[in-house]
């Protein structure tokens, strides 16, 4: 155990991590830690580095509204243009000196006789902090099924998120498993090589044409001229993006349009009826995430691809075999069955006042106060927590005004002279009973099963509104609401 007592620790060093740690460094704040258990930042764009690897939100908006980066080369930023991105801000910002890489978080402890919070490291080491903040970010725990079998697969397998580079796919038999967001941007990328690739969907899902471009130089040289320009298309994009709420939480029967260009979409790539049939979802759109491709459909459309919707019954040494007794051979597999999410935090024993853990109190299910604060872990605050997800606008907008919502509770420490904040569990049981209550007439909540939902069919993932409500909403943390502890 050190006997440093940092201000702020910070688990993690993705975009939240990062934007936690600017916005103490801008505020002059220099008595904080990052611990990080990699040995660069980046998180979700470090990890991920498959084949067509890309984000489904426009590149001015997928960035620090502080830091614009007049430089994108496309609509669409790809993923090492956002890992150079947030290398950048790293060093822009002087964040550097305050992380602590290969320092992986096994666990915290509330001392509350000290009232400091103690985290455990994977090497022994004890960090101790008076304030947590958790970065780690609900995407990257990959979940991989567990498959009957699969210990005897004689061939080469791995997750997308844990991508093998030194495995050359050509001339290959793939199976892909799953059909999710990364799932379909590697797809196209691996049938131009493979001899086979045999996609093994459970549910289809709802695919919308992808508005990529180049961005040019004259672009490039007006954004650097002109940075007003950059932020005015910035806007453009953040409400064009914010309406789609409208149709998702206020009137899905709105979302029939958003349907029919994805059905139109589908038609014009996919010939074969049978297939078509195949791949439309059977529930309403928006209900899972809205993926973006222009190549997917075409990819499945190719003699050498072949979608399988039968269940998956076992694995065998050279060949994954389905219920319906069919044997398909293959030499490779790979996992395109997303993350851990709503369970996310389940691998870190945290312990809170009175030695409750994390996972007892949501027992009943994960929630928290404005997904930011749990009552019973004083000083404990979240990034991206419970139902802050999206599903139609940037998360980077949500971490700003998370980070502003933790600054604001700092202060509220600093004005009271106090040592601990803790919500008040009446102040957050009344949160999570109203948010639960707009989320069930949401098209979220029309019927499907997906990844925002935890086993007892709750969305524990989705804020259900416009996100200038929630930027709104937590301007500042209402005193009232909480438990200020000298």
């Amino acid at each position: 155990m050190t006997d440093r007592v940092y201000r702020v620790a910070i688990v993690g060093a993705g975009f939240s991590g990062l934007a936690m740690a600017i916005r103490l460094r801008r505020a002059g704040q220099h008595d904080f830690v990052v611990l990080e258990e990699a040995d660069d930042v980046g998180g979700t764009w470090r990890e991920n580095t498959y084949p067509g690897c890309a984000c489904d939100i426009p590149s001015l908006l997928y960035s620090f509204s502080f830091e614009p980066n007049p430089r994108w080369t496309r609509h669409y930023p790809r993923q090492h243009e956002i890992w150079d991105y947030l290398r950048h801000c790293t060093a822009e910002y002087g964040i550097t000196p305050h992380i602590r890489f290969r320092t992986r978080m096994v666990g915290a402890e509330f001392d509350d006789d000290a009232k400091l919070w103690r985290l455990h490291t994977v090497s022994g080491e004890t960090i101790t902090a008076r304030v947590v903040v958790g970065a780690m970010g609900p995407l990257h725990q990959p979940s991989i099924p567990d498959l009957p079998g699969m210990e005897r697969f004689a061939g080469t397998s791995f997750h997308s998120a844990q991508w093998d580079h030194d495995h050359d796919p050509t001339g290959k038999r793939v199976a892909v498993i799953g059909t999710g967001a990364s799932a379909i941007q590697f797809v196209p990328r691996i049938a131009r090589k493979a001899a086979s690739v045999t996609v093994f969907q459970r549910t289809a899902p709802w695919i919308v044409p992808k508005p990529d471009r180049r961005i040019g130089r004259a672009e490039h040289a007006a954004y650097r001229l002109f940075p007003s320009l950059q932020r005015l298309r910035r806007s453009v994009i953040y409400w064009l993006h914010e309406v789609r709420v409208l149709g998702m939480v206020f009137n899905p029967r709105l979302m029939k349009v958003a349907e029919k260009l994805a059905t139109a979409n589908m038609r014009r790539c996919i010939g074969d009826p049978e297939l078509r049939r195949r791949l439309t979802p059977d529930y309403q759109i928006g209900c899972k995430r809205i993926l973006l491709s222009n190549d997917y459909y075409p990819a499945l459309a190719q003699p050498h691809v072949h979608l399988v919707t039968e269940k998956i019954g076992e694995v065998r040494e050279h060949a994954v075999v389905t219920t319906d007794g069919v044997e398909h051979e293959v030499d490779t597999i790979i996992f395109g069955t997303g993350f851990h999410v709503i369970d996310a935090l389940d691998s870190q024993p945290i312990v809170g006042a009175n030695g409750v853990k994390l996972q007892d109190a949501w027992r009943g299910g994960v929630e928290a106060y404005y997904g930011v604060a749990v009552s019973g872990f004083p000083n404990l605050f979240l990034l991206v927590g419970p139902n802050t997800g999206l599903g139609h606008n940037s998360i980077v907008f949500m971490i700003e005004a998370q980070v502003r919502y933790i600054m604001g509770c700092l202060t509220m420490l600093d004005d009271n002279d106090a040592s601990l904040l803790n919500v008040r569990a009446d102040a957050q049981r009344a949160f999570n009973d109203r948010l639960q209550a707009r989320l069930g007439d949401t098209v979220w909540g029309s019927g499907c099963r997906s990844w925002y939902l935890d086993d007892s069919g709750r969305n524990r993932t989705i804020w259900p509104g416009f996100t200038f409500s929630y930027w709104w909403r937590t301007r500042r943390p209402r005193p009232a609401d909480f438990e200020v502890i000298a």
